[in-house]
């Protein structure tokens, strides 16, 4: 498995069935807290997989997708659009926690 560079904001496994919010973003509002909740277990019941969101060393966010070999089940295709779709109808949420991070953890100016 590709190892996952710069700080995991958040991940979710279809196969342990578990969602993990980093403690280092207990901080973030619940209502940010809930929908990162929701947007990764939907994405990993739907599609499958492993889905981690991890901020670069820029402080983007990124997606980050994996699967175990031979998971028949893995909906590969549907993995890029699932992302693509929550790209954009959750653009507002992503850029703010772009900011938020960009702000509180690499201290840059956002304004």
């Amino acid at each position: 498995m590709e190892e996952i560079k710069g700080v995991i904001l958040c991940a979710s496994s279809a196969y342990e069935e578990k969602y993990y919010l980093n403690p280092e973003f207990d901080r973030l509002p619940q209502g940010v807290k809930e929908e990162l909740q929701i947007l990764c277990v939907l994405y990993t019941a739907d599609v499958g997989g492993i889905l981690t969101l991890h901020f670069d060393d820029e402080g983007n966010l990124l997606f980050h997708v994996t699967a175990k070999e031979g998971d028949f089940m893995f909906d590969e295709i549907g993995s890029v659009l699932k992302i693509k779709q929550i790209q954009m109808d959750k653009r507002e949420l992503l850029e703010g926690l772009e900011m938020y991070y960009k702000a509180v953890f690499l201290q840059q100016d956002v304004f």
